[in-house]
């Protein structure tokens, strides 16, 4: 165990937060993500929830703030509908960590999946909520921190 480190964050995802390069990208992939087929770099997180996790993250590496949208969620199918407080939920732990950060922006699940193949890696988390997939691009961190 690490002094000041999440116990969510498993050795795996240490390493990968830490090697992972400014403008790299992390997906946070709910339990029914088919992680596996989409990416060689798979992280088990398996019971955690995608809030907690995201709080362990965020405490560890900035976002970048180079890009208009460094957050990237799932749009819904067509004829499906969006839980608001799964976004909400993750929304209130992005603005605790860092405040001012862009709106998510929502694409069609297929651009997903094809952005999923180029990321850094995929956590596949505990989530169970509907449409719970979310893209982080890490960025510089600032001078002075």
């Amino acid at each position: 165990m690490l002094i000041g480190i999440d116990p969510v964050i498993n050795p795996e995802l240490l390493d990968v937060l830490f090697r992972m390069g400014h403008g790299d990208e992390i997906v946070l992939a709910d339990a029914f993500f088919p992680g596996d087929s989409m990416n060689s770099r798979v992280i088990r997180a398996d019971g955690i929830r995608i809030p907690a996790l995201l709080d362990g993250i965020l405490a560890l590496i900035n976002l970048d703030s180079y890009v208009p949208h460094p957050l990237v969620m799932m749009a819904p199918a067509s004829g499906d509908s969006l839980d608001e407080n799964v976004e909400k939920s993750f929304r209130a732990v992005i603005d605790r960590r860092w405040p001012g950060t862009p709106a998510i922006e929502r694409i069609e699940r297929f651009a997903f999946y094809e952005r999923t193949k180029t990321a850094y890696a995929v956590v596949m988390t505990g989530e169970t909520v509907k449409y719970g997939n979310i893209i982080l691009k890490k960025g510089v961190i600032p001078l002075g921190k």
